[in-house]
């Protein structure tokens, strides 16, 4: 039986291939998700290895934080956009988990250093999220607790505001935008604890800055902050 069913989706593969998100190209037989040759080739950041990384240093001086890091670097009309646009735009909830688990694989030993109790991913507004199906920071999230088993808490943080796009504000406006966009509903489960932010793409930093800040408000959190792309 499970030979028919190999030989039924090799069939199946052979007319209708899974695609790789970043390159376009079909996957092959062992492949899952993104191709072998884009894995190996995206720009990942090492970040994690610097603690005065470009990514640390957006938020120096905003907030209080441990640790602050990205996995990939973002470039127009590169793998990683493409990725990214899967994501949130072509309902390919399958790519933020493998993002997350990549880079938990990356971080796994430098994050035991210091390890953050609960992942917080940054919350989408519910009408945002019913239209686009999911949250991609939680998929994102989803994946780095499979790798680190640290939990995930999506119910703490809430957003309150359905903000338009920051795509194309400039970072005064985007952080005029944010302004009380977030809000918290358990604080009970947060006091006292090392939160790890996690958020698809970091521009300016000022969706990050508005979640940090209003966590910030719960009596003992210490936060740090993991992103999948980050924007030179």
């Amino acid at each position: 039986m499970n030979v028919v069913l190999n030989y039924a989706g090799d069939f199946v593969s052979l007319f209708f291939p899974e695609l790789c998100p970043a390159c376009g190209r079909g996957l092959v037989k062992n492949e899952s998700v993104v191709c072998t040759e884009c894995r190996f080739h995206l720009p990942y950041t090492n970040s994690h290895l610097q603690p005065d990384n470009s990514i640390a240093r957006q938020f120096w001086g905003r907030f209080p934080f441990e640790y602050a890091m990205a996995c990939l670097y973002f470039y127009q009309n590169s793998k990683v956009q493409k990725l990214i646009h899967q994501l949130k735009y072509n309902h390919k909830p399958e790519v933020g988990h493998w993002l997350g688990q990549t880079y938990g694989n990356q971080i796994r030993d430098f994050i035991s250093i210091d390890p953050p109790d609960i992942i917080v991913p940054v919350p989408l507004h519910k009408s945002r999220e019913r239209k686009r199906g999911y949250n991609q920071s939680e998929r994102i999230a989803s994946g780095l607790s499979t790798v680190l088993g640290i939990p995930v808490d999506s119910e703490s943080l809430l957003r309150n505001l359905a903000t338009s796009t920051q795509t194309k504000k400039s970072r005064f406006f985007r952080s005029e935008n944010m302004t009380s966009a977030f809000n918290i509903v358990r604080p009970e489960n947060l006091q006292g604890k090392h939160l790890l932010i996690v958020d698809d793409v970091i521009t300016t930093g000022a969706t990050v800055e508005a979640c940090a800040l209003t966590l910030l408000s719960v009596p003992g959190v210490r936060i740090s902050i993991a992103a999948i792309a980050f924007t030179m």
